[in-house]
Parts: C-alpha cells; sequence; structure tokens
C-alpha cells in the first residue's frame, strides 16, 4: 500500500474516531457509573476534576480532528463505490451533528454550569440541585455521542470493506 494524503487521511479519521468511539463507551459504561454511587458533593468534585482534566490537546485533537478529516475523507473517496462514499460521508455527518454539536449545545453548556459553581460553598440542598439539573440531561446526551462515535466508526469500517 502506497503511503500518500488519502491513505493518511484514512488512517487518522479510523483511528481519531475508534479513540473517541471508545472514550465515549468507557466513560459510558465506567466512568459515570462508577462515579455516579457518589454523594452529591463527591460527584460534582468528580465531574468537575475530570472536566478540567479532559481539556488538553491531544484530547482535543482527537475528540474534534474526525469533524474535518472525515468529511476530507468522504471527498477523497467520492469517486470510489458508492456504498464507500455514502458509508463515508454519513460517518462524517453523524460524527459532526451526533458528537461535535450534541459536545458544542448540550454537554459543554452543562460542564459550564458545573465549572463556575464553588462547591464548597453550596449548601447540600443546592448541591443535590446542580447535580439533579446536571447528571441526567448530561447522562442522556453522552449516550446520544456514544451511538454516535460508534456508529460513524463502524460505517468507515464498512466503507472499506465494501471499497475492496
Amino acid at each position: 500500500m502506497e503511503v500518500n494524503f488519502k491513505i493518511i487521511v484514512w488512517m487518522l479519521g479510523i483511528l481519531f474516531t475508534g479513540l473517541t468511539a471508545g472514550l465515549c463507551f468507557t466513560w459510558s459504561n465506567a466512568i459515570t457509573p462508577g462515579i455516579g454511587r457518589l454523594d452529591d458533593y463527591g460527584f460534582l468534585q468528580s465531574f468537575q476534576a475530570m472536566n478540567q482534566a479532559i481539556i488538553n490537546p491531544s484530547f482535543l485533537i482527537v475528540f474534534f480532528g474526525p469533524v474535518i478529516l472525515l468529511f476530507v475523507n468522504a471527498f477523497l473517496y467520492r469517486s470510489a463505490h458508492p456504498a464507500t462514499f455514502w458509508s463515508f460521508m454519513l460517518a462524517a455527518v453523524l460524527f459532526f451533528l451526533g458528537i461535535s454539536l450534541v459536545t458544542i449545545f448540550k454537554n459543554v453548556p452543562l460542564n459550564e454550569l458545573l465549572d463556575k459553581t464553588v462547591l464548597e460553598k453550596a449548601t447540600p440542598l443546592e448541591l443535590a440541585d446542580l447535580r439533579k439539573t446536571f447528571e441526567e440531561p448530561w447522562n442522556k446526551w453522552h449516550t446520544v455521542r456514544t451511538v454516535c462515535a460508534t456508529f460513524s466508526f463502524i460505517l468507515l469500517l464498512t466503507g472499506i470493506i465494501v471499497n475492496k
């Protein structure tokens, strides 16, 4: 296989989408259920700490890189088998809508609400109210991200299988 721009875009798109799907899956199946067992203060404090730690260059590249890579990939495969092109295009659209837009317009505002709260100064009732406002909607939208990332990854693999 000759390594060229098309192959590099394809490989990075699959890698970053797979890593994002794995991150979302792990978060849904281990992290949120685990911290969900904590009391309100512990839950909110843990979520604040993780939200602050996850915003770093490697995360941002892997998590948002597919937004560009997958559309470029679909464009580069526009002359391939139609099923390959449409699998790649659908993966790109699904990732854009289900990961990027959901993150920006649903999860991030909830994260910002949590981040601006000084937990040490909140009463137990305020902590319970904040958790109720935050936890269920955040988990619901994160489930959307998990499903979309997983299906985007599957569509990328399907496109390559069909292209062979």
